[in-house]
């Protein structure tokens, strides 16, 4: 044999190590990635649902660009008005007044007219007042609470709406009970005692008061149509008889006639159209 065949045999092995892919960190970053992304998406979610329109508005300004030089914006102080952009107390307010009805006048926002919200919200409260006014003096007038002011034969003669200039009684002429003399602006008993109870109902309140004169039509064969001075002397008349019953006469807003051009009946000529109009005008009219 020869002396290479007694050379010892080397067998070199060659470790690969092959990566698989879930060896690897890469996918690690997009995972937590996505993660971040899904709880920022549910956190939104989130806040969509519990906050109010008016406190998503009030955080949109606050990052608003435009926010130093526009007059309404948000009205907080630093981040948010506080700490907690939850909080009612501290939450920024949009230019209506934020979420809160009656804000603190350290935060209230003001509009373009500078009028705070509080304002709004006692002209509210002012408006509700003197709605209920008006019902309470209309039910009173129409015997619909059960304990009328009035009797039975005068309530024929009333009428009552609210409208949006104010509460408008109107009293009117009924078949065979006129309230003046035919053709003059001489008032019957009927007219009288109306307007003497009138006078106190309307001291309930201090809304300004209109008077308005209405006739129904005469026929066209008329050389002159009186219409127009007769529905104006009737309304000066009762005027007077409010005056005589005690209505202060600085609550006279206007007097007025309007003849025979607003009738409420379907024939101009029925003694329906012959009325008078008292209106309890509304204070912010």
């Amino acid at each position: 044999m020869s002396a290479k065949s007694n050379a010892p045999v080397i067998i070199k092995r060659k470790k690969v190590v092959a990566g698989d892919g879930h060896h690897g960190g890469a996918w690690k970053v997009a995972y937590a990635d996505f993660v971040t992304a899904m709880m920022a998406f549910f956190m939104l979610m989130w806040l969509l649902n519990a906050t109010t329109e008016k406190q998503r508005k009030g955080i949109a300004d606050y990052f608003n660009p435009t926010i130093p030089i526009n007059r309404i914006s948000g009205g907080g102080e630093g981040s948010f008005g506080g700490t907690d952009i939850f909080s009612e107390e501290t939450l920024a307010k949009n230019g209506t007044g934020a979420s809160q009805k009656h804000p603190t006048a350290d935060h209230e926002a003001r509009g373009n007219t500078g009028t705070a919200a509080e304002d709004a919200g006692k002209d509210d409260d002012q408006a509700e007042a003197e709605a209920e006014a008006f019902e309470d003096i209309a039910e009173s007038l129409t015997a619909r609470s059960g304990e009328s002011m009035v009797s039975e034969e005068m309530a024929r003669h009333i009428v009552t709406r609210v409208t949006d200039e104010g509460l408008i009684v109107e009293i009117f002429d009924v078949p065979g009970t006129p309230l003046f003399q035919d053709g003059s602006d001489e008032p019957t008993q009927m007219m009288r005692d109306l307007a003497a109870m009138m006078a106190p109902v309307f001291g309930l309140v201090l809304n300004e008061v209109a008077v308005g004169g209405h006739t129904r039509a005469e026929p066209v064969v008329l050389a002159e149509n009186p219409v127009w001075d007769l529905s104006s002397s009737r309304a000066s008349r009762v005027r007077r008889l409010l005056q005589d019953g005690g209505l202060p006469e600085r609550r006279i807003q206007r007097v007025s006639g309007f003849a025979d051009r607003k009738p409420v009946a379907a024939n101009p000529m029925a003694v329906r159209n012959n009325r008078i109009e008292m209106i309890l005008l509304r204070q912010n009219g």
